[in-house]
């Protein structure tokens, strides 16, 4: 064969694997630290395997993310952005995100009804905040069936929660007083009354390991993922759902509007509702999966805030409109700082 049939055999033998092995990679926006490592291990390697195309994470804070997308719009750092429910629907408002096609995510035939945020972004997993304590450190005789068990005055200056985002005992203030997210300041006197049950408010994760782990605040409204986290660091606490319900958080994934890579962001959207890949998820940080065919480990869907079933979802999941939660966030925070955190 004559050398320039040689070459031009071997640059089109080239050609053929470049799609597959040399395509853009993948950006992916999301938090740093454990769910960085949670998407990487149980999502990304998945994808990198089946398509040959490498992921590469940027990380930051939740609004950190959001405000450098706001200034890059139209020409975006990442083509998929995993962030809150809510936080998403900020996103969208801004034009951020694509318009989802479902019909491209084939996987997305088993998804929950309330992982279902908005036209622009879906679940990725689900958690619940709820009520956690230490059995050995509150007063006898105190049992959290209810919300309202946070009230008991024999829990004065014990109680903890999240001085970041306190949508949730808001939210439980609202409904125990007979009104909903829309109508939340009719749950305003309630609160007051829980006051004095606050001994204090965690600023992220670790703190509120710190405050359980001290036996400071043996009571805490805190996220079932950390809870569980610090179970298996040895810490004696118990998880509850109230019968009211706890309140569900969905972290979601997005396609940026402007991505060059959109059908390769939504083959890992598919990836990441593989039942499979979902039940890892859950196994790993004790999360609820986003669809309804993953094959849960029996423990680990026993877990009190894990939801495996739709009549799950449906009976203990008290869901904050996402778009209105997105709304409100700034005003629930302000009104609380003033009202419930200062002194």
């Amino acid at each position: 064969m004559k050398p320039h049939f040689i070459a031009m055999g071997l640059a089109a033998a080239i050609l053929a694997v470049v799609p597959a092995q040399a395509a853009d990679k993948l950006v992916v926006s999301t938090w740093g630290g454990s769910f960085r490592d949670l998407i990487d291990e149980a999502i990304g390697q998945k994808f990198t395997a089946d398509t040959g195309v490498e992921v590469e994470y940027v990380t930051g804070g939740t609004m950190d993310r959001l405000n450098k997308a706001k200034l890059a719009k139209g020409a975006p750092e990442s083509d998929i952005t995993f962030t809150t429910s809510h936080v998403g629907w900020l996103y969208a408002s801004d034009e951020l995100y694509e318009t989802l096609d479902l019909s491209k995510v084939p996987n997305a035939a088993n998804l929950v009804e309330q992982a279902k945020i908005s036209p622009y972004h879906i679940g990725s997993w689900a958690y619940v905040y709820t009520i956690g304590y230490r059995p050995d450190l509150v007063p006898e005789g105190v049992t959290f069936s209810s919300w309202q068990d946070l009230w008991s005055p024999k829990l004065k200056g014990m109680l903890a929660a999240p001085d970041f985002d306190p949508s949730h005992i808001i939210n439980v203030a609202a409904l125990l007083s007979g009104a909903d997210a829309a109508t939340w300041e009719k749950g305003q006197p309630k609160l007051l009354e829980l006051k004095p049950n606050f001994k204090a408010f965690y600023t992220n994760d670790a703190n509120s390991q710190q405050l359980f782990a001290t036996g400071e605040t043996p009571v805490q409204v805190v996220l079932s993922m950390n809870a569980y986290y610090m179970i298996d660091q040895g810490v004696d606490i118990k998880l509850v759902v109230p019968k009211e319900g706890a309140i569900l958080g969905v972290d979601t994934m997005a396609i940026m509007k402007g991505s060059k890579n959109a059908e390769l962001a939504y083959k890992f959207i598919n990836t990441a509702l593989d039942p499979e890949v979902q039940a890892k998820i859950a196994e790993i940080k004790k999360g609820s999966p986003v669809v309804l065919n993953a094959k849960v480990d029996a423990e680990t869907a026993a877990l009190p805030g894990v939801f495996t079933k739709a009549e799950q979802w449906n009976s203990q999941a008290i869901v904050i409109d996402h778009k209105l939660r997105a709304e409100k966030t700034a005003e629930w925070r302000k009104w609380f700082a003033e009202n419930m955190i200062s002194r």
